[in-house]
């Protein structure tokens, strides 16, 4: 299907974009890696009247450390975020997320900013975020914020970001090995390349043998990617002996927020038995 038509212009730096959105505010959309924004306009379920494109605005790629944190820019893409051994050693649930979207050709174009800014309930990326306590790093008129994750995801397919923002960057709390994180990342897709019908993004953090904290994201289980707060207060303090009742338990309660459709027990028992999966994967367990 044809696109509808709209104007295209390319900013050469951040303080451009930021103008141009300012200038053109809801009727402009921000094209980054095209992976999310493309099928919506040749499905015409987007209308932009312009199109932004800052795909190659330098300074917003690449991955560094900052104190106890990294600072990855808003377009790396899929694939070096799999690759970045700073992101391997320091958010390794973020690299094994990661690697299970689509396809490799859409790994090599697709964004990080883009994907979160796209805000897809669906998309294997934002419950991750939820899950690593990430910050997100706007750019407007006024200057720069800060929104933390939980804030960032407002509606299906809308954030916090005003129309008049730019996302340059993703802070993520390092949860290394290391420090005692285990991490694990698992969904159910009916089809290969599909978008998760249940996915489940789980960190873990043992002292003494027994779960410190633990963080639960899931993916496609309402409006917006959730923290399964419940579930992660019913691992904290659990021993050894303990792990695997204590997480059959805390998956139990598990149900999507926004289907009142026939398929909500199903994807429920997803749920469950991936939030299962993954935390004792994370633990070590699995």
């Amino acid at each position: 299907m044809i696109p509808p038509a709209f104007e295209y212009v390319r900013p050469t730096s951040v303080d451009d974009a930021v103008r141009t959105l300012a200038g053109t505010g809801e009727d402009a959309k921000v094209l980054a890696g095209g992976q999310s924004l493309l099928p919506l306009l040749r499905m015409r379920l987007a209308f932009p009247d312009l199109l932004v494109d800052v795909g190659r605005i330098p300074g917003l790629r690449g991955v560094r450390e900052e104190g106890d944190a990294l600072v990855i820019g808003a377009l790396t893409t899929h694939h070096d975020v799999i690759a970045d051994p700073l992101v391997r050693r320091h958010a390794g649930l973020l690299a094994a997320a990661a690697a299970t979207v689509a396809d490799p050709a859409i790994r090599h174009r697709g964004t990080l900013g883009g994907s979160l800014a796209h805000a897809d309930p669906g998309g294997d990326l934002p419950a991750v975020a939820l899950a690593l306590d990430a910050e997100l790093v706007a750019t407007g008129p006024g200057g720069r914020r800060s929104i933390p994750a939980r804030e960032f995801f407002v509606d299906f397919l809308q954030t916090a970001l005003r129309p008049d923002e730019l996302l340059v960057e993703v802070r993520v709390p390092k949860t290394g090995e290391y420090d005692g994180w285990g991490f694990h990342y698992e969904k159910f897709s009916r089809v290969a390349q599909a978008w998760a019908m249940v996915g489940v993004a789980a960190l873990v953090r043992r002292e003494d043998g027994h779960i410190a904290e633990a963080r639960i994201g899931l993916t496609n289980m309402g409006s917006t990617p959730l923290r399964a707060t419940a579930a992660e207060e019913a691992l904290a303090g659990v021993g050894p002996d303990g792990v695997a009742r204590a997480a059959q338990s805390a998956a139990e309660g598990i149900r999507p927020t926004s289907d009142p459709g026939a398929s909500a027990e199903y994807r429920a028992q997803l749920a469950r038995v991936l939030t299962r999966r993954s935390v004792l994967a994370a633990a070590g367990m699995g």
